[in-house]
């Protein structure tokens, strides 16, 4: 009958198309179709699932508000993720989608050959400049180019799924893409860029200067040491991270001295073979450790220049990087607390300032800025060292006849010797390093002679720059989804760690005691401050570069009493293991493969290193060496005893690296173990010819001063 008729093509079109309609515009009878059930007609996702809801990248999607049309695509865009029986009825908007039509035709209905408009917020940061198209156009989840013939729809849906999906807001979580203030390729303007410039540094301060604090007094230097040093490190770090920004990736990200290089350096620095020096340990254990980073540094730039990193790109997941990164930082735990205990009251202060500034009053914006989460680390430093000035100054820790100059072993007196050490950690008046540092400091190569080259230390940082590599190729996904249009090609990839071998050869050259890598604090500094433009990064590189001509800046940064740097260490330690663990959602965390092979990645990071670092140590025989530093000695007991003492060196320091064991689990089972590519969360990276074609993707990576011409005939590291 005419009432039962299907309606006509209107401006609202139905959640599908009826098949009948489609057969009656041909002039031909069509099949019928098979029945729907009534979680295909409602666009229904279960939550019980850890499948049903997952995104591509792994995360928990939370449900989106219907808008109006957006029922138009839905059973050709759920067909678009997985083969469906369900025949696909000709519809001409549908087909107009297909073939890469633009939506913003006139004519609001399906019948007018137009697609129904999106809200505003549906299009995913769209680029400020004109670059050829829109900036996330075939843009899917996890960084993966998705095919023209897809729906506009599915795309469109597979855009806002990039991570990281849940941004957090005053009001809760909402489910859209991180809201960036300044991409990549912006220049905001002089003014902006600066504060910016200072802002971006200023967040990531611990990571440049807490390694210096621990690896000097480490090898036997002074206050005045430790102020060269962190003068260096500045330098450097400015250095290469313009270096990064022309000539490596390109992306926003701030080169510095790595905690990845931590272990091997206090493993070098206790080796057996510098025990017993009693002059000039510093200077010699540097050298020592320059020669290793330079011949480490050479492989891991021929590694990157030579096309090696695109086949060891095909091992790195996030199912592999999460574990390695987080068992960096959980391999200090022997350090931390230990260090906080020598003076609680001031230690305690530090870590809760810093947890209350970025937890508590993270949300809290002044002029617009989240100053208490950007800037915990120095503004718990500050408070926490002007509260130990007034105790300092009160005479809370001074003691009657006691002298902090004099070693506890030559005091006679009881009250002193139990004192001495108190002293020692609660003051802030014991470094002289401030008066004595000169105002003017230029930091040059081979300032502490020249580099030692021995081939056991070169090989266990040669393993080693194998990890930092793994770091950042982490680090370069999750930061390419936050700024730039795509993830960048494998061989831009391969660029950026053969420049990060350059820059720790400069690193190892100038003697900053381990190697410069990409911080993976970056992925954090970006999401928060919404900042990645590069020219911010490269006008904070050179202020950083003069910063470190002004010696007394070394010299106050050295002064910082241990204890609260160990403060600092354990909140930076942890948040380093919190970032690595996080590459997680670019998997289906869900996957009891990937839970499985996580956890016992993790575990067996910690209880191997275990075994070793235990084995055949005698209780109380290696009193020289302080009990936080006695996870690092394992070289001299270790349980493998060959007739050459290199290899016996070898093979226990490495063994007795977390991350060397966490990563070795992990890359062995991920890639062994079956699983789909989904599941497993493969990093996608954007593919050379296509990245050609796209003056966007060209214009983000594309190496400046026309030197990429150079490049470009080398598939592994042109664009």
């Amino acid at each position: 009958m005419a009432d039962n008729r299907p309606p006509q093509r209107g401006a609202r079109p139905g959640p599908w198309p009826p098949a009948a309609e489609a057969g009656t515009a041909a002039g031909a009878p069509a099949p019928a179709p098979a029945p729907l059930s009534w979680a295909k007609r409602t666009g229904f996702k279960g939550r019980v699932s850890g499948e049903s809801n997952a995104s591509n990248s792994g995360q928990i999607a939370l449900p989106k508000p219907k808008e109006p049309g957006s029922d138009l695509d839905l059973e050709a865009g759920r067909r678009g993720h997985a083969a469906s029986a369900l025949p696909s009825p000709p519809v001409p908007a549908a087909a107009a989608a297909a073939n890469g039509e633009p939506d913003n035709m006139a004519g609001g209905g399906v019948g007018g050959g137009g697609a129904a408009p999106l809200p505003a917020d549906q299009t995913a940061r769209s680029r400020r400049d004109s670059d050829g198209g829109n900036k996330n156009a075939g843009l899917g989840p996890n960084g993966q180019a998705v095919r023209s013939d897809q729906p506009l729809r599915q795309r469109r849906e597979q855009e806002t799924a990039t991570l990281p999906q849940l941004e957090e807001e005053e009001g809760g979580f909402s489910l859209r893409r991180v809201h960036i203030k300044y991409e990549l390729r912006d220049s905001p303007g002089l003014v902006p860029i600066f504060f910016y410039g200072i802002q971006q540094y200023l967040s990531i301060m611990g990571s440049l200067i807490l390694i210096p604090l621990v690896i000097v007094p480490a090898m036997g230097g002074t206050h005045e040491d430790i102020s060269a040093v962190v003068s260096t490190v500045f330098f450097i770090s400015g250095v290469t991270t313009l270096l990064h920004t022309f000539f490596g990736t390109r992306l926003p990200l701030i080169q510095g001295p790595s905690f990845v290089y931590l272990a091997p350096a206090l493993a070098i620095i206790n080796s057996p073979d510098f025990q017993g020096l009693n002059e000039n340990n510093f200077k010699h254990i540097m050298k020592e450790l320059q020669g290793a980073l330079i011949i480490s540094s050479a492989f891991q730039a021929i590694m990157g220049y030579t096309g090696m990193m695109s086949l060891l790109l095909r091992l790195i997941n996030p199912v592999v990087v999460s574990p390695t990164i987080a068992a960096v930082g959980l391999s200090f735990f022997s350090y931390g607390f230990t260090q906080v205990g020598n003076c609680l009251e001031i230690g305690m202060v530090q870590i809760l300032l810093v947890v209350v500034f970025s937890l508590y009053l993270r949300k809290i914006r002044i002029f617009g800025h989240r100053i208490f989460l950007i800037y915990a680390v120095p503004l718990g430093l500050g408070i926490t060292w002007a509260i130990a000035f007034l105790l300092t100054a009160s005479g809370v820790y001074s003691y009657g006849g006691c002298d902090i100059h004099i070693p506890a072993s030559n005091t006679l007196s009881e009250y002193c010797r139990k004192h001495v050490p108190r002293m020692k950690h609660c003051r802030v008046d014991t470094s002289h390093a401030l008066r004595s540092s000169p105002w003017f400091r230029l930091p040059y190569p081979l300032q502490w002679g020249t580099p030692v080259f021995n081939w056991k230390m070169a090989i266990v940082m040669c393993v080693i720059s194998i990890i930092a590599t793994v770091d950042s190729v982490g680090t370069y996904h999750a930061s390419s989804l936050l700024v730039a249009s795509r993830p960048p090609t494998a061989g831009v990839l391969s660029r950026g760690i053969g420049m990060e071998g350059i820059s720790s050869i400069f690193a190892g050259l100038w003697g900053t005691g381990v190697g410069s890598t990409t911080l993976t604090e970056n992925v954090h500094t970006i999401a928060v401050t919404k900042m990645g433009s590069r020219r911010a990064v490269e006008l904070g590189a050179v202020m950083l570069i003069l910063l470190s001509f002004v010696g007394k800046v070394g010299g106050f940064i050295a002064s910082i009493p241990d204890v609260m740097v160990a403060g600092l260490l354990c909140f930076m330690w942890a948040m380093l293991a919190a970032l690595g663990l996080s590459n997680l959602r670019y998997s289906e965390t869900g996957s009891s493969r990937n839970n499985i092979i996580v956890g016992l990645s993790l575990f067996f990071s910690l209880s191997v290193p275990a075994y070793f670092q235990q084995y055949g140590l005698v209780p109380n025989a290696n009193s020289s060496v302080p009990s936080y530093f006695q996870p690092y000695i394992v070289a001299s007991h270790g349980p493998f005893h060959t007739g050459y003492k290199g290899i016996n060196f070898v093979l226990n320091t490495l063994f007795s690296f977390n991350m060397v064991i966490a990563f070795l689990v992990a890359v062995v089972l991920d890639n062994t173990v079956p699983g789909s590519r989904q599941e497993r969360g493969v990093y996608v990276w954007s593919e050379l010819e296509a990245a050609r074609r796209e003056p966007a993707v060209t214009r983000d990576y594309e190496l400046p001063f026309k030197v990429g011409k150079i490049f470009r005939w080398v598939k592994w590291v042109g664009l």
